[in-house]
């Protein structure tokens, strides 16, 4: 009997890793059985080719290497680790809980492409990796809209905290913009649920957009 299979998914300082976090957090708390996943898996060799992609050593700009390219270089990382990793656990009935899954390639991917050409590669994005690679598809996508000025300050101030260097992704502040409104139409057309992060103009506090995540979460929990 195959599980549930939960995504958070988001662009890059949408602050989707604060509220995945919160959400094992509550689920250990409750004592709610539970495996965790955050791709990509930068400590395994899977992603060799994502680490050196998002390093920038194909190119300096996202759009060096195409779409259908960089996807397959996280679709390896996420096969190897539903091999090795989790996939005995969801086929056994277990909550899988991911951070990123394929929904981040039709986010990150399809703004390299011209619009009206989005669409087609959501189709081949989930064909590759549903069916071909026979990864499983989620139960629930969580998509957290932020919109891109927030995002890019959160962005900034992450990286001032932690003394780091942003990614080719998230150094480039018109492709998150672009990578949104990618997001919005996946969102809309693959039928993920958003989440939004700014109310009135304003970003909502983390505990209230955590409470409406787990009301949504909470009918596949049971």
């Amino acid at each position: 009997m195959a599980g549930k299979l939960i995504v958070f998914e988001g662009t890059d300082g949408s602050g989707k890793s604060t509220q995945f976090a919160r959400l094992c957090r509550r689920l250990e708390e409750e004592g709610r059985p539970f495996h965790r996943i955050v791709f990509p898996q930068y400590k395994e060799p899977s992603s060799a080719l994502v680490r050196m992609y998002l390093g920038g050593e194909f190119g300096a700009h996202p759009g060096d290497v195409n779409a259908y390219a960089a996807s397959t270089f996280f679709a390896v990382d996420r096969f190897a680790s539903y091999r090795k990793v989790w996939g005995d656990y969801y086929r056994e009935g277990g909550l899988v809980l991911a951070d990123r899954y394929t929904t981040s390639n039709a986010v990150h991917q399809a703004g390299k492409l011209p619009p009206e050409q989005w669409e087609e590669f959501f189709r081949w994005l989930y064909d590759l990796e549903f069916t071909r690679l026979g990864l499983p598809a989620p139960d629930l996508v969580l998509y957290l809209d932020m919109p891109t000025p927030q995002a890019v300050e959160n962005l900034r101030r992450r990286e001032e905290a932690t003394h780091t260097h942003g990614d080719i992704h998230e150094v480039d502040t018109a492709y998150l913009a672009t990578c949104r409104q990618a997001a919005l139409l996946a969102a809309r057309t693959l039928g993920w649920t958003a989440v939004p992060c700014v109310r009135d103009g304003r970003l909502r506090p983390v505990e209230d957009i955590h409470e409406e995540i787990w009301d949504i979460l909470s009918p596949h929990l049971t």
